[in-house]
């Protein structure tokens, strides 16, 4: 079992900057032995994929519409993982969510992550 808490929501205004953390408690595997994802989900709409990184930290991809303005990052000595958004828009306001998973390489699709966080709400005012 690994707990997953988010962090760092909160609202702004567009082109602003937040830094989104997930910590990660529990017994079991180390939290190295997870992949990490963020997911986000705005109202109304489906789950959409944000970012991964691998385990090490050596691989990280990115959806289309956050590339360049969000990056993921992990610290596998405090057992979190990190996103910096930067270049806010009004339409990356949603519930974002981190994820792990046991898998051996990093995915986009969310249905292969084996924990869920509670979410943090980001909310970005034009």
């Amino acid at each position: 079992q690994v707990q997953l808490v988010e962090s760092g929501g909160g609202l702004v205004q567009a082109g602003g900057s937040l830094r989104l953390s997930c910590a990660a408690s529990g017994p079991g595997r180390t939290f190295s032995n997870y992949c990490m994802g963020w997911f986000r989900q705005a109202p109304g709409k489906e789950r959409e994929f944000v970012a991964y990184i691998s385990r090490s930290g050596d691989s990280t991809a990115y959806a289309d519409s956050v590339k360049g303005r969000f990056t993921i990052s992990r610290d596998n000595a405090k057992n979190t993982v990190y996103l910096q958004m930067n270049s806010l828009k009004p339409e990356d306001t949603a519930v974002y969510y981190c994820a792990a998973d046991g898998a051996l390489r990093p995915s986009r699709r969310g249905t292969l992550y084996d924990y869920w966080g509670q979410g943090t709400q980001v909310t970005v005012s034009s």
